[in-house]
Protein backbone atom coordinates (compact mmCIF):
# COMPACT_ATOMS: atom_id res chain seq x y z
CA UNK A 1 0.00 0.00 0.00
CA UNK A 2 1.19 2.92 -0.61
CA UNK A 3 1.09 6.00 1.79
CA UNK A 4 0.69 9.37 0.22
CA UNK A 5 2.18 11.48 2.58
CA UNK A 6 5.62 9.97 3.24
CA UNK A 7 6.12 8.39 -0.43
CA UNK A 8 6.60 4.82 0.58
CA UNK A 9 5.03 1.85 0.31
CA UNK A 10 3.65 0.23 3.64
CA UNK A 11 3.76 -3.33 3.44
CA UNK A 12 0.69 -5.48 4.30
CA UNK A 13 -1.02 -2.24 5.60
CA UNK A 14 -4.01 -0.43 4.99
CA UNK A 15 -3.60 3.28 5.30
CA UNK A 16 -6.92 4.58 6.95
CA UNK A 17 -6.19 7.82 7.86
CA UNK A 18 -7.02 9.56 4.61
CA UNK A 19 -3.02 9.32 3.67
CA UNK A 20 -1.73 10.15 6.83
CA UNK A 21 1.08 7.69 8.26
CA UNK A 22 2.74 7.28 11.37
CA UNK A 23 4.92 9.60 10.54
CA UNK A 24 3.25 12.25 11.70
CA UNK A 25 0.43 11.08 14.52
CA UNK A 26 -0.32 14.76 15.49
CA UNK A 27 -2.12 15.76 11.73
CA UNK A 28 -3.94 11.58 12.20
CA UNK A 29 -5.05 13.07 15.65
CA UNK A 30 -6.44 16.42 14.36
CA UNK A 31 -8.12 14.86 11.59
CA UNK A 32 -9.44 12.16 13.31
CA UNK A 33 -10.39 14.67 15.95
CA UNK A 34 -12.55 16.43 13.43
CA UNK A 35 -13.97 13.41 11.79
CA UNK A 36 -15.26 12.69 15.68
CA UNK A 37 -16.73 16.19 15.89
CA UNK A 38 -18.25 16.44 12.44
CA UNK A 39 -20.05 12.81 13.31
CA UNK A 40 -21.67 14.17 16.91
CA UNK A 41 -22.42 17.27 14.77
CA UNK A 42 -24.28 15.86 11.76
CA UNK A 43 -26.06 13.75 14.76
CA UNK A 44 -27.44 16.87 16.16
CA UNK A 45 -27.85 18.43 12.71
CA UNK A 46 -29.94 15.13 11.72
CA UNK A 47 -32.28 15.88 14.48
CA UNK A 48 -32.87 19.12 13.69
CA UNK A 49 -33.47 18.46 10.08
CA UNK A 50 -36.51 16.15 10.66
CA UNK A 51 -37.79 19.16 12.73
CA UNK A 52 -37.50 21.40 9.74
CA UNK A 53 -34.27 23.03 10.94
CA UNK A 54 -31.20 23.49 8.14
CA UNK A 55 -28.45 25.91 7.82
CA UNK A 56 -26.72 26.46 4.35
CA UNK A 57 -23.39 26.89 6.25
CA UNK A 58 -23.81 24.02 8.43
CA UNK A 59 -24.11 21.82 5.31
CA UNK A 60 -21.03 23.68 3.34
CA UNK A 61 -18.59 23.00 6.31
CA UNK A 62 -19.37 19.23 6.53
CA UNK A 63 -18.43 19.14 2.76
CA UNK A 64 -15.17 20.91 3.44
CA UNK A 65 -14.06 19.11 6.46
CA UNK A 66 -14.90 15.88 4.75
CA UNK A 67 -12.98 17.69 1.76
CA UNK A 68 -10.04 18.41 3.95
CA UNK A 69 -9.38 14.72 5.14
CA UNK A 70 -9.43 13.54 1.78
CA UNK A 71 -5.44 12.01 0.63
CA UNK A 72 -3.02 14.94 -0.05
CA UNK A 73 -5.24 18.07 0.90
CA UNK A 74 -4.10 19.14 4.34
CA UNK A 75 -1.01 18.14 6.49
CA UNK A 76 -0.61 21.03 8.62
CA UNK A 77 -1.27 21.23 11.68
CA UNK A 78 -2.45 24.77 12.49
CA UNK A 79 -4.88 24.81 9.15
CA UNK A 80 -6.38 21.36 10.96
CA UNK A 81 -6.93 22.80 14.37
CA UNK A 82 -8.51 26.10 12.57
CA UNK A 83 -10.92 23.10 11.19
CA UNK A 84 -11.04 21.38 14.61
CA UNK A 85 -12.46 24.64 16.36
CA UNK A 86 -14.57 25.40 13.06
CA UNK A 87 -16.58 22.70 13.92
CA UNK A 88 -16.95 24.03 17.36
CA UNK A 89 -18.36 26.82 16.16
CA UNK A 90 -20.87 25.26 13.71
CA UNK A 91 -22.14 22.94 16.21
CA UNK A 92 -22.91 25.71 18.50
CA UNK A 93 -25.45 27.01 15.48
CA UNK A 94 -26.48 22.92 14.89
CA UNK A 95 -27.49 22.43 18.83
CA UNK A 96 -29.52 25.69 19.05
CA UNK A 97 -31.24 24.70 15.90
CA UNK A 98 -32.08 21.60 17.60
CA UNK A 99 -33.38 23.25 20.62
CA UNK A 100 -35.52 25.63 18.82
CA UNK A 101 -36.93 22.85 16.76
CA UNK A 102 -37.91 20.98 19.71
CA UNK A 103 -39.75 24.22 21.48
CA UNK A 104 -41.48 25.31 18.33
CA UNK A 105 -42.88 21.36 17.50
CA UNK A 106 -43.14 20.33 21.33
CA UNK A 107 -43.48 23.77 23.54
CA UNK A 108 -40.63 24.60 25.87
CA UNK A 109 -39.96 22.28 28.82
CA UNK A 110 -40.88 23.12 32.42
CA UNK A 111 -40.67 21.71 35.43
CA UNK A 112 -42.63 18.10 35.52
CA UNK A 113 -42.81 15.25 38.12
CA UNK A 114 -42.58 12.27 36.29
CA UNK A 115 -43.51 8.57 37.76
CA UNK A 116 -40.64 6.22 37.58
CA UNK A 117 -41.88 2.84 37.37
CA UNK A 118 -44.45 0.62 35.87
CA UNK A 119 -48.25 0.79 35.77
CA UNK A 120 -50.50 -2.06 34.94
CA UNK A 121 -50.91 -2.90 31.36
CA UNK A 122 -49.52 -3.62 28.33
CA UNK A 123 -46.72 -1.33 27.54
CA UNK A 124 -44.08 0.33 25.12
CA UNK A 125 -40.40 1.51 25.91
CA UNK A 126 -38.91 4.07 24.34
CA UNK A 127 -35.25 4.31 24.16
CA UNK A 128 -32.74 6.80 22.37
CA UNK A 129 -32.95 10.54 22.02
CA UNK A 130 -35.44 11.24 18.87
CA UNK A 131 -38.58 13.27 20.02
CA UNK A 132 -40.30 13.06 16.40
CA UNK A 133 -40.91 9.29 16.63
CA UNK A 134 -41.74 9.58 20.58
CA UNK A 135 -44.91 12.02 18.96
CA UNK A 136 -45.62 9.65 16.05
CA UNK A 137 -45.95 6.28 18.26
CA UNK A 138 -47.96 8.58 20.97
CA UNK A 139 -50.53 9.57 18.05
CA UNK A 140 -50.28 6.22 16.68
CA UNK A 141 -51.01 4.31 20.27
CA UNK A 142 -53.47 6.99 21.60
CA UNK A 143 -57.26 5.21 22.66
CA UNK A 144 -55.36 1.72 22.55
CA UNK A 145 -55.06 1.09 26.16
CA UNK A 146 -51.02 1.04 25.73
CA UNK A 147 -49.06 3.14 28.26
CA UNK A 148 -45.63 4.16 27.01
CA UNK A 149 -42.68 5.06 29.10
CA UNK A 150 -39.83 6.57 28.43
CA UNK A 151 -35.65 4.57 28.66
CA UNK A 152 -32.34 6.54 28.95
CA UNK A 153 -32.14 9.89 27.52
CA UNK A 154 -35.69 9.81 26.52
CA UNK A 155 -36.39 10.93 30.01
CA UNK A 156 -36.44 14.50 29.30
CA UNK A 157 -39.56 14.37 26.88
CA UNK A 158 -42.13 14.29 29.46
CA UNK A 159 -41.65 17.73 30.11
CA UNK A 160 -42.61 19.15 26.80
CA UNK A 161 -45.94 19.97 26.95
CA UNK A 162 -46.44 19.01 23.46
CA UNK A 163 -45.65 15.50 24.96
CA UNK A 164 -46.66 15.35 28.22
CA UNK A 165 -50.52 15.85 27.10
CA UNK A 166 -50.65 12.23 25.82
CA UNK A 167 -52.14 10.34 29.04
CA UNK A 168 -50.89 7.67 27.82
CA UNK A 169 -47.19 8.70 27.86
CA UNK A 170 -47.18 7.79 31.80
CA UNK A 171 -43.66 7.70 33.12
CA UNK A 172 -39.56 6.41 32.83
CA UNK A 173 -38.47 3.45 33.41
CA UNK A 174 -34.91 2.34 33.93
CA UNK A 175 -31.25 3.93 33.88
CA UNK A 176 -28.15 4.95 31.60
CA UNK A 177 -27.73 2.93 28.19
CA UNK A 178 -25.31 0.38 29.45
CA UNK A 179 -28.15 -0.92 32.11
CA UNK A 180 -30.58 -1.97 29.42
CA UNK A 181 -29.49 -5.94 28.64
CA UNK A 182 -31.00 -6.30 32.24
CA UNK A 183 -33.59 -3.21 32.00
CA UNK A 184 -34.95 -4.96 28.64
CA UNK A 185 -35.00 -8.36 29.52
CA UNK A 186 -37.26 -7.68 32.77
CA UNK A 187 -39.47 -4.91 30.75
CA UNK A 188 -42.59 -7.36 29.81
CA UNK A 189 -43.04 -5.57 26.66
CA UNK A 190 -41.62 -4.68 23.33
CA UNK A 191 -38.69 -1.71 22.90
CA UNK A 192 -38.35 1.06 20.35
CA UNK A 193 -34.72 2.21 19.67
CA UNK A 194 -34.79 5.57 17.92
CA UNK A 195 -31.31 6.60 17.45
CA UNK A 196 -27.83 5.52 18.83
CA UNK A 197 -26.76 3.72 22.28
CA UNK A 198 -28.99 0.71 21.61
CA UNK A 199 -27.21 -2.87 22.34
CA UNK A 200 -27.01 -5.89 20.48
CA UNK A 201 -29.90 -7.54 22.40
CA UNK A 202 -29.76 -10.54 24.28
CA UNK A 203 -32.00 -13.90 22.99
CA UNK A 204 -34.49 -13.52 25.87
CA UNK A 205 -36.11 -10.17 24.40
CA UNK A 206 -34.00 -9.85 21.06
CA UNK A 207 -38.26 -10.46 19.42
CA UNK A 208 -39.10 -7.49 21.27
CA UNK A 209 -36.48 -5.08 20.06
CA UNK A 210 -37.75 -2.72 17.22
CA UNK A 211 -35.66 -0.10 15.92
CA UNK A 212 -35.87 3.05 13.66
CA UNK A 213 -34.78 4.31 10.02
CA UNK A 214 -30.70 3.47 10.12
CA UNK A 215 -30.69 2.09 13.83
CA UNK A 216 -30.40 -1.44 13.36
CA UNK A 217 -29.56 -4.93 15.66
CA UNK A 218 -29.06 -8.80 14.71
CA UNK A 219 -32.66 -10.06 14.92
CA UNK A 220 -34.35 -6.63 16.10
CA UNK A 221 -37.20 -5.45 13.35
CA UNK A 222 -36.48 -2.89 11.95
CA UNK A 223 -39.02 0.41 10.75
CA UNK A 224 -38.15 1.77 8.13
CA UNK A 225 -40.46 4.68 8.06
CA UNK A 226 -43.21 5.69 10.51
CA UNK A 227 -45.71 2.96 10.67
CA UNK A 228 -46.30 1.29 14.03
CA UNK A 229 -48.75 -1.42 13.73
CA UNK A 230 -46.27 -3.83 14.12
CA UNK A 231 -44.76 -2.57 17.16
CA UNK A 232 -48.52 -1.98 18.43
CA UNK A 233 -49.28 -5.50 17.95
CA UNK A 234 -46.51 -7.27 19.69
CA UNK A 235 -47.15 -4.78 22.75
CA UNK A 236 -50.34 -6.25 22.85
CA UNK A 237 -49.37 -9.92 22.63
CA UNK A 238 -46.72 -9.38 25.65
CA UNK A 239 -47.40 -10.19 28.74
CA UNK A 240 -48.79 -6.99 30.56
CA UNK A 241 -47.36 -4.58 32.80
CA UNK A 242 -47.42 -4.49 36.91
CA UNK A 243 -47.84 -1.61 39.17
CA UNK A 244 -44.46 -0.83 40.45
CA UNK A 245 -43.58 2.75 41.77
CA UNK A 246 -39.69 2.97 42.05
CA UNK A 247 -40.13 7.18 42.75
CA UNK A 248 -41.07 10.42 41.87
CA UNK A 249 -38.56 12.58 39.89
CA UNK A 250 -38.36 16.34 38.54
CA UNK A 251 -37.46 16.86 35.41
CA UNK A 252 -37.12 19.91 32.46
CA UNK A 253 -35.29 22.76 33.92
CA UNK A 254 -34.85 23.94 30.54
CA UNK A 255 -32.36 26.39 30.29
CA UNK A 256 -34.97 29.03 30.05
CA UNK A 257 -36.51 27.72 33.11
CA UNK A 258 -33.34 28.63 35.16
CA UNK A 259 -32.10 31.95 33.31
CA UNK A 260 -35.72 32.86 34.79
CA UNK A 261 -34.39 32.63 38.19
CA UNK A 262 -31.58 35.03 37.20
CA UNK A 263 -32.24 37.24 39.53
CA UNK A 264 -32.23 34.94 42.14
CA UNK A 265 -29.48 33.40 41.32
CA UNK A 266 -27.06 36.01 41.22
CA UNK A 267 -28.61 37.42 44.78
CA UNK A 268 -27.95 34.02 46.11
CA UNK A 269 -24.10 34.22 44.69
CA UNK A 270 -23.87 37.17 46.25
CA UNK A 271 -24.81 36.51 49.71
CA UNK A 272 -22.57 33.84 49.71
CA UNK A 273 -25.47 31.01 49.89
CA UNK A 274 -23.90 29.68 46.10
CA UNK A 275 -20.37 29.74 46.21
CA UNK A 276 -19.79 27.42 42.90
CA UNK A 277 -21.44 25.72 39.80
CA UNK A 278 -20.57 22.59 38.43
CA UNK A 279 -21.77 20.67 35.19
CA UNK A 280 -21.61 17.45 36.13
CA UNK A 281 -22.99 15.06 33.24
CA UNK A 282 -22.13 13.78 29.43
CA UNK A 283 -21.53 10.37 28.22
CA UNK A 284 -22.05 7.82 30.77
CA UNK A 285 -20.15 4.41 30.69
CA UNK A 286 -19.59 1.04 32.79
CA UNK A 287 -15.92 0.73 32.87
CA UNK A 288 -14.13 1.45 35.76
CA UNK A 289 -13.26 5.21 36.82
CA UNK A 290 -17.06 6.57 36.15
CA UNK A 291 -17.57 6.81 39.83
CA UNK A 292 -15.78 10.05 39.46
CA UNK A 293 -18.48 11.96 39.00
CA UNK A 294 -21.13 10.36 41.42
CA UNK A 295 -18.39 10.98 44.50
CA UNK A 296 -17.76 14.20 42.94
CA UNK A 297 -21.65 15.46 42.75
CA UNK A 298 -22.29 13.55 46.23
CA UNK A 299 -19.69 15.37 48.33
CA UNK A 300 -20.05 19.05 46.78
CA UNK A 301 -20.34 20.67 49.16
CA UNK A 302 -24.04 22.17 50.51
CA UNK A 303 -23.33 25.52 48.92
CA UNK A 304 -23.02 24.68 45.68
CA UNK A 305 -25.15 23.86 42.37
CA UNK A 306 -24.97 21.08 40.01
CA UNK A 307 -26.25 20.89 36.57
CA UNK A 308 -26.50 17.95 35.20
CA UNK A 309 -27.29 16.69 31.58
CA UNK A 310 -26.72 13.74 28.78
CA UNK A 311 -26.85 9.89 30.65
CA UNK A 312 -24.31 10.72 32.60
CA UNK A 313 -26.85 12.39 34.76
CA UNK A 314 -27.80 8.50 35.93
CA UNK A 315 -24.37 8.50 38.06
CA UNK A 316 -25.79 11.39 40.17
CA UNK A 317 -29.46 11.73 40.03
CA UNK A 318 -30.65 8.98 42.72
CA UNK A 319 -28.87 11.56 45.23
CA UNK A 320 -31.02 13.95 47.49
CA UNK A 321 -29.29 17.29 46.87
CA UNK A 322 -31.95 19.48 48.67
CA UNK A 323 -32.25 23.01 47.92
CA UNK A 324 -31.30 26.12 48.54
CA UNK A 325 -32.99 29.07 48.56
CA UNK A 326 -35.73 27.40 47.10
CA UNK A 327 -33.41 26.85 44.49
CA UNK A 328 -32.82 22.59 43.66
CA UNK A 329 -29.29 21.81 43.85
CA UNK A 330 -29.64 19.65 40.85
CA UNK A 331 -31.01 20.84 37.54
CA UNK A 332 -31.36 19.01 35.09
CA UNK A 333 -31.27 20.65 31.88
CA UNK A 334 -31.94 17.45 29.88
CA UNK A 335 -30.64 15.32 26.94
CA UNK A 336 -26.67 15.16 25.69
CA UNK A 337 -28.85 16.70 22.98
CA UNK A 338 -29.41 19.71 24.91
CA UNK A 339 -26.08 20.76 25.84
CA UNK A 340 -26.80 23.86 24.66
CA UNK A 341 -28.23 24.54 27.65
CA UNK A 342 -25.62 24.61 30.27
CA UNK A 343 -23.91 26.65 27.27
CA UNK A 344 -26.45 29.48 27.64
CA UNK A 345 -27.25 29.17 31.42
CA UNK A 346 -23.20 29.78 31.52
CA UNK A 347 -23.57 32.64 29.41
CA UNK A 348 -26.72 33.86 30.75
CA UNK A 349 -25.15 34.23 34.07
CA UNK A 350 -21.93 35.90 32.82
CA UNK A 351 -24.20 38.48 31.38
CA UNK A 352 -25.91 39.07 34.80
CA UNK A 353 -22.38 39.46 36.55
CA UNK A 354 -21.25 41.62 33.50
CA UNK A 355 -17.72 38.99 33.44
CA UNK A 356 -16.56 36.80 31.36
CA UNK A 357 -17.54 32.91 31.47
CA UNK A 358 -14.13 32.06 32.50
CA UNK A 359 -14.90 34.66 35.29
CA UNK A 360 -17.89 32.92 36.85
CA UNK A 361 -17.73 30.05 40.04
CA UNK A 362 -18.03 27.36 37.73
CA UNK A 363 -16.83 24.49 36.89
CA UNK A 364 -17.26 21.66 34.38
CA UNK A 365 -16.55 17.69 34.87
CA UNK A 366 -17.33 16.10 32.05
CA UNK A 367 -17.75 12.27 31.54
CA UNK A 368 -16.57 11.34 27.97
CA UNK A 369 -17.55 8.61 25.70
CA UNK A 370 -18.65 8.97 22.48
CA UNK A 371 -18.61 11.62 19.29
CA UNK A 372 -21.70 13.88 20.78
CA UNK A 373 -19.04 14.42 23.59
CA UNK A 374 -16.37 15.64 20.62
CA UNK A 375 -18.66 18.04 19.58
CA UNK A 376 -19.90 19.24 22.47
CA UNK A 377 -16.15 19.41 23.58
CA UNK A 378 -15.47 21.29 20.06
CA UNK A 379 -18.11 24.05 21.10
CA UNK A 380 -16.78 24.78 24.26
CA UNK A 381 -13.17 25.05 23.16
CA UNK A 382 -14.40 27.51 20.45
CA UNK A 383 -16.09 29.44 22.75
CA UNK A 384 -12.97 29.68 24.97
CA UNK A 385 -13.96 27.89 28.37
CA UNK A 386 -11.11 27.28 30.27
CA UNK A 387 -10.17 24.51 33.01
CA UNK A 388 -12.50 21.73 31.64
CA UNK A 389 -11.97 18.64 32.98
CA UNK A 390 -13.01 15.21 31.20
CA UNK A 391 -12.69 11.91 31.78
CA UNK A 392 -12.08 9.00 33.33
CA UNK A 393 -9.84 8.29 30.33
CA UNK A 394 -8.16 10.52 27.77
CA UNK A 395 -9.44 10.38 24.00
CA UNK A 396 -7.87 7.56 22.41
CA UNK A 397 -7.00 9.59 19.37
CA UNK A 398 -5.92 12.94 20.81
CA UNK A 399 -1.87 12.68 20.94
CA UNK A 400 0.36 13.79 23.73
CA UNK A 401 1.56 16.95 21.30
CA UNK A 402 -2.01 17.82 20.22
CA UNK A 403 -3.28 17.62 23.91
CA UNK A 404 -0.80 19.81 25.58
CA UNK A 405 -1.26 22.38 22.77
CA UNK A 406 -5.31 22.27 24.24
CA UNK A 407 -3.76 22.23 28.05
CA UNK A 408 -1.64 25.42 27.34
CA UNK A 409 -4.11 27.19 25.42
CA UNK A 410 -7.66 26.00 26.97
CA UNK A 411 -6.27 24.59 30.41
CA UNK A 412 -7.79 21.80 29.21
CA UNK A 413 -7.69 18.72 32.44
CA UNK A 414 -8.00 15.40 32.76
CA UNK A 415 -9.63 13.60 35.41
CA UNK A 416 -7.57 11.87 38.42
CA UNK A 417 -8.28 9.04 40.35
CA UNK A 418 -8.99 11.66 43.46
CA UNK A 419 -12.53 13.33 42.74
CA UNK A 420 -12.58 14.78 46.57
CA UNK A 421 -9.23 15.88 45.93
CA UNK A 422 -9.82 17.58 42.65
CA UNK A 423 -13.05 19.36 43.99
CA UNK A 424 -11.12 20.41 46.81
CA UNK A 425 -8.73 22.23 44.48
CA UNK A 426 -11.59 23.76 42.99
CA UNK A 427 -12.64 25.15 45.38
CA UNK A 428 -9.83 26.27 47.33
CA UNK A 429 -9.21 28.31 43.79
Amino acid sequence: MYCNQCEQTVRGVACTTSGVCGKNPDVQSLQETLLYGLKGMCAYAHHARRLGQVDEEVDAFVEDALFATVTNVNFDEGALLEMVLECGRLNLKVMQMLNDGHVARFGTPEPTQVHEGTKAGPGILVTGHDLVDLENLLRQTEGTGINVYTHGEMLPALAYPGLKKYKHLVGHYGDAWQKQKKEFADFSGPVLATTNCILIPLDSYRDRVFTMRHVAVPGGIRIPGNDFSRLISKAKECPPLKDHHVRTTTVGFHYSVILGLADTVVAAVKSGAIKRFFVIGGCDGSEPGRNYFSTWAHKAPPDTVILTLGCGKYRIRDHDFGTIGGIPRLLDVGQCNDAIGAIQVAVGLANAFKCGVNDLPLTLVISWFEQKAVAVLLTLLHLGVKGIRIGPNPPAFITPNVFKILQDKFDLKLTSADAEKDMAAVMGA
